[in-house]
């Protein structure tokens, strides 16, 4: 089914810049690296959400749809200090881009009965980068002491599905 789009002002350049891209027909994980260098050049700034959306919400992390079609999607990410997702991961490629704070990422495994760590990353304003499945289950943490925002290009409309998140992991960390 398709869904109108919703595009945010300001964010031209990089909605005909991942348009171009999707329209490519790579798989998954180059098309989310090739976003990710997009998204370097075109990071926008702050302002690319409302000062209240940027307040973001003390029931938790909140995402803001900026963008949807069919084929990918916008969104700005607000984290007030401590804020956090459940272990997940995701329907589509993504590709992040920090604004402000810092989002702390912890990677995992699959092991079937038990997760296991497999990396950490701080990552901070202006870094940027891409992942797709599999592979891409992780906890996210904003761990410094202002609200975090950042952008993330999903590969999927999330204004059709209402999130990103494929899978919320319940399962033993060891």
């Amino acid at each position: 089914m398709k869904t109108a789009t919703i595009t945010r002002p300001g964010l031209d350049v990089l909605v005909r810049g991942v348009s171009r891209i999707v329209a490519r027909g790579l798989g998954a994980r180059p098309t989310a690296f090739a976003v990710a260098d997009l998204l370097r050049d075109h990071l926008p700034g702050l302002d690319v959400l409302t000062p209240d959306e940027r307040e973001g919400s003390p029931g938790g992390y909140v995402s803001h749809v900026l963008h949807a079609e069919d084929r990918f999607s916008i969104c700005g990410v607000v984290w007030r200090p401590g804020q956090e997702t459940p272990v997940h991961d995701h329907v589509s490629w993504c590709t992040f881009g920090i604004l402000s704070g810092i989002e702390y990422e912890i990677l995992y495994r699959d092991m079937g009965d038990h997760l296991i760590e497999i990396g950490r990353a701080a990552n901070d304003p202006g870094e940027v980068s891409g992942f797709a499945p599999p592979g891409d289950i992780h906890r996210v943490r904003n761990t410094s002491d202002e609200v975090g925002v950042s952008l993330h290009v999903y590969g999927a409309d999330v204004a059709r599905l209402g999130s990103s998140v494929r899978r919320v992991y319940d399962l033993p960390v060891r």
